[in-house]
């Protein structure tokens, strides 16, 4: 059985029992809070941990259109397409339409609803900002009974609202979350509720974000919910407290290839691209640079990050050089990342394992758009 020493460097490592017990804690957390669970699924972009995480899902949330075909392709039939619908893009939602998929878009105006043109009974989530600001209508804004109306006129149907509270990631402390978690069901609740009695049924009430599914109190009204990156979790994720070091499921072996090591200071071959350049840690009391650092078969080490990177190259700093300098040249390094959703987009797929090092089986992503 290949090992992950025996793998050309840089590369991503996925563990799939932590996988599975991620995805196990948001399933129990959607029970609990009594909605359905429609994962995003642009952390993973693969069917087969997908499948491995949440075998009985069948409703999905997909940010590119390439990652509404290829789980399409795989069987999936209801799927949102979560990133704002623009009319260049019309032709392929309707493809997948006409081959059987229930694909749903989202749209935050009416300009947008207008260039739908003859949409044919396209089922539509109006967007609501909840407080992050980056999309979406306020929930009390007029524009959302004029964007249903619009909608009915292009021939296209209101299929619910839908929200991001983005701004969660912000967050300094876990009560922040809860209540940000509270603003965000609101939000969506309200809006439906307008819509409903301005004579628009609203079937789906969807929220999304990994940390208010984690910690919000009461779901009351809403129908779903569409975290993402905690399938695979990152240091940010831990940071925030969303979870421990024993839920980082994603990693990527590389190799050192020089430094000076009696500076504390190993050169591997992984860097910006194998890495990303994310740097959501610096906010937080752990800023672990680029990543966090370790050997292939235990916990990151304490002291030691990827302090730099540049395009093909990172600079793993050591608080310790004596530690530095017993690692020599060829020795492979675990490296745990900031964001797992950034990092993982570099590869083509995952070299799976189950608690230890020894491979079990690989794993393509849907990285094409």
């Amino acid at each position: 059985m290949p090992n992950l020493e025996d793998l050309e460097t840089p590369t991503l490592v996925l563990d799939r029992a932590r996988l599975a017990a991620n995805a196990r804690r948001m399933r129990e957390r959607a029970l609990v809070l009594g909605v359905t669970l429609r994962p995003h699924v642009k952390t993973i972009k693969s069917v087969a941990a997908l499948r491995h995480a949440l075998p009985e899902v069948t409703a999905i949330t997909v940010s590119t259109l390439a990652e509404a075909e290829h789980f399409a392709a795989a069987g999936y039939r209801d799927i949102l397409y979560g990133v704002g619908i623009v009319p260049t893009k019309l032709a392929r939602v309707q493809a997948l339409r006409a081959a059987g998929v229930d694909l749903k878009v989202v749209l935050d105006s009416e300009a947008a609803a207008a260039a739908l043109g003859e949409a044919g009974g396209l089922p539509v989530l109006i967007e609501i900002d909840c407080g992050q600001g980056r999309a979406g209508i306020a929930p009390d804004a007029p524009a959302l009974i004029a964007i249903a109306r619009r909608l009915g006129r292009q021939g296209a149907r209101v299929a619910g609202v839908m929200t991001h509270a983005g701004h969660s990631y912000g967050a300094a402390e876990v009560a922040e979350i809860q209540s940000i978690a509270a603003a965000e069901r609101d939000a969506v609740v309200v809006a439906a509720a307008r819509l409903e009695a301005a004579g628009f049924p609203c079937p789906i009430v969807s929220v999304g974000s990994t940390p208010t599914a984690l910690f919000a109190d009461d779901l009351d009204g809403v129908t779903e919910m569409r975290p993402g990156v905690f399938f695979l979790m990152d240091v940010f994720q831990a940071g925030l407290g969303c979870c421990g070091g024993e839920a980082l499921a994603l990693s990527v072996i590389a190799s050192v290839v020089g430094g000076r090591p009696e500076e504390g200071l190993l050169l591997i071959d992984a860097g910006g691209l194998a890495l990303s350049q994310d740097r959501s840690t610096a906010g937080q009391p752990l800023d672990i640079g680029y990543g966090l650092v370790g050997p292939l078969d235990g916990p990151p080490w304490a002291g030691v990050r990827v302090a730099r990177v540049n395009q093909e190259h990172g600079f793993v700093q050591f608080e310790d050089a004596a530690q530095a300098m017993r690692l020599p040249i060829g020795t492979r390094l675990r490296i745990w990342p900031n964001h797992a959703c950034m990092m993982a987009a570099a590869y083509p797929a995952y070299q799976v394992v189950e608690g230890g090092t020894a491979i079990v089986d690989r794993w393509t992503r849907a990285n094409h758009w």
